[in-house]
């Protein structure tokens, strides 16, 4: 089903609509669905939609929730999302977290209480446009097993990186510390595809290319063996207690069966450049440029240059939503 933005755009923000969602709510867990469509993310786009219908039918997320900040330090803030999804706690926090960044050189958000989705480089990448660099980390639901072990403890825990450009779009990574993202392995279960060797085990802790198994009755796995095992454990502590909130085994003790989204926090850190010793001097933006240029000067790849490239083709040519989706989607709509 090919469709205009605009058109994908109506459809998932009337669907939220339908389903509940106060406005405030609507627009912005729309926005941050189609950044994620837009960029060719599909795992994190239009289909996200039926696990956000699904958390809210499950009694999982609060609809009409309104986000309150706190104000804890010159450098820290906070805002409870009070159990909604996180785009709009954050969306409100955004512009004192870019100014205590800009005062201070240094700032950290915490995003309290959310039901959490989004693909963390939509966030980075708000702070990258002020001029910031940007570091995000949360933890989801215990899918995930340490190294060694075969029994979820961990969640997919993606880390996020932004460091802003000038004339050229931002040097952003975002990644899972898991071996893929969950919902690479749950796009596999719905196609029907194997799993490649790694992302997973069963029940008994052997290797399984089954999407099923993995996702119902065994475990993921992290990248990287034990590194990917250790970044997992630094990012439940900082995105958990440092924060007050939940680690990824309490946000699926929460999650009781239901299958809904992950309920848990966020950490955000933002760094001034301005105020940093290298400052905003051009000696030191060509450093990094010139290192930039060394690693696509040899064929490699930026990390996000493909996002990039996804999101002009559908600027210019809209998006392809896969058939069966689409009819799914349209099942949430009223008749007629």
């Amino acid at each position: 089903m090919k469709l205009s933005i605009d058109q994908t755009t109506t459809l998932i923000s009337d669907i939220l609509s339908t389903a509940g969602f106060n406005p405030a709510h609507t627009e912005a867990i729309t926005g941050t669905i189609m950044a994620g469509e837009i960029d060719g993310c599909r795992s994190h786009g239009v289909w996200r939609t039926l696990g956000i219908v699904r958390t809210l039918t499950e009694g999982k997320v609060v609809p009409d929730a309104q986000p309150a900040i706190s104000d804890l330090s010159p450098a820290v803030l906070s805002v409870d999302a009070a159990g909604g999804f996180s785009p709009l706690a954050y969306q409100q926090a955004l512009p004192e977290f870019i100014s205590k960044t800009r005062r201070q050189g240094i700032a950290a958000l915490a995003v309290r209480h959310c039901v959490h989705f989004s693909a963390l480089w939509v966030e980075i990448e708000k702070l990258t446009d002020a001029g910031l660099v940007g570091m995000a980390y949360t933890p989801s639901h215990a899918w995930v097993a340490p190294t060694g072990g075969r029994e979820p403890v961990f969640g997919t825990n993606p880390m996020a990186f932004g460091w802003p450009r000038q004339g050229h779009p931002p040097f952003i990574f975002d990644f899972a510390t898991s071996a893929v993202a969950r919902g690479e392995i749950e796009l596999h279960r719905r196609s029907g595809t194997p799993l490649p060797e790694g992302w997973g085990v069963d029940r008994q802790g052997n290797s399984s290319s089954d999407a099923a198994e993995v996702l119902d009755h065994g475990a993921m796995l992290t990248f990287g063996g034990h590194k990917g095992s250790a970044l997992a454990a630094m990012i439940e502590l900082l995105a958990g207690p440092l924060i007050g909130d939940l680690t990824s085994t309490g946000s699926l003790a929460w999650d009781n069966g239901s299958k809904a989204l992950p309920y848990h926090g966020e950490l955000l850190i933002a760094i001034n450049p301005a105020i940093f010793p290298g400052g905003d001097g051009p000696e030191n933006q060509q450093r990094a440029e010139q290192m930039f240029d060394a690693i696509v000067g040899q064929g490699a790849r930026l990390p996000s240059q493909r996002r990039y490239h996804n999101r002009q083709h559908s600027q210019e040519h809209g998006l392809e939503i896969p058939d069966s989706l689409y009819q799914e989607l349209c099942q949430l709509l009223p008749a007629g």
